[in-house]
């Protein structure tokens, strides 16, 4: 009976392999269609390279995208490249996983190494449905209390700017940020000009240059744990290591973005589409039905 496991096992594995090869079919498509306005394509500097995570022992490199289970991948890399420091992942806490010395990012090396390991390593990325993401970020961002440095940094200068007759006391904190609020800075192209958006709220193809960087495996939200545990079995790693499985009840759902952007005017809706088009299209995630697009 041992034998006839091999074919099954086999031909999963190459449905999930036909699966990874659309979703870079996709990226090159989408690549290809809007390079007009990427026409001046940057060449990338090690500075674009922050979110790469390089693991030299397996030879992986892993863009992190804030708000996509990048807690427990960080956790997943420090197993990884710990040299047996770590065994499970869950061990680690979280703010520990965050610390950047702990992990090894490509911008560390010199140009020669980085070209080395892009053309070498197994590259691989995990992205969400764009506005969950968001409404995500905001969540955790802006409605916790903890969160005094979002609020101190960018809750009082969205407060500032989007609110007609603000309490000095709003405007001291910046604590109590509405999600309207947060949506018409993010769409501002006063905002746009000023700085880079946060990492949080940045889009993947910003943060992770898809377009440049041809990743090997895309990994989604909505398929976590198959996906991750299926990056850990081609990394040669999946019968020690699997990917942490949380049952989160916090966790930004679908139906709570949809009710996030109730309040939300056309106008603001279709601004925002906008600014994470790329994200959508690259990535294959539909217009969501909850829009109301002009």
């Amino acid at each position: 009976p041992l034998d006839l496991l091999v074919p099954v096992f086999s031909l999963q594995l190459s449905n999930t392999a036909i699966l990874h090869q659309i979703r870079r079919d996709q990226v090159t498509d989408t690549c290809r269609a809007n390079s007009v306005s990427s026409r001046k394509r940057r060449v990338l500097t090690p500075n674009d390279l922050k979110h790469l995570v390089v693991d030299e022992d397996h030879e992986m490199i892993y863009c992190y995208v804030p708000k996509v289970a990048c807690t427990n991948w960080k956790r997943v890399m420090m197993v990884l490249t710990g040299r047996g420091k770590y065994s499970d992942p869950m061990e680690i806490p979280a703010n520990e996983a965050h610390v950047s010395s702990n992990l090894k990012t490509l911008n560390q090396y010199s140009i020669p190494e980085i070209n080395h390991r892009l053309k070498n390593y197994m590259k691989f990325l995990f992205v969400r449905e764009p506005f969950e993401r968001l409404v995500s970020a905001y969540r955790n961002k802006f409605t916790q209390k903890y969160n005094t440095s979002f609020h101190k940094r960018y809750g009082t200068k969205i407060v500032r700017r989007q609110r007609k007759n603000a309490t000095q006391e709003a405007l001291r904190k910046g604590d109590d940020v509405k999600f309207e609020e947060f949506v018409a800075y993010l769409i501002d192209p006063h905002t746009q000009r000023e700085e880079p958006f946060n990492e949080h709220w940045q889009t993947v193809y910003s943060l992770c240059h898809p377009c440049h960087i041809h990743y090997d495996l895309i990994g989604k939200y909505e398929t976590l744990e198959e996906d991750s545990n299926y990056i850990l079995q081609l990394a040669g790693v999946g019968n020690y290591l699997k990917f942490p499985t949380y049952a989160k009840s916090t966790r930004t759902t679908d139906e709570m973005t949809t009710e996030f952007f109730q309040n939300i005017s056309s106008e603001h809706q279709t601004q925002l589409y906008e600014v994470y088009k790329l994200d959508f299209l690259m990535f294959n995630y539909s217009v969501p039905s909850y829009l109301k697009l002009e």
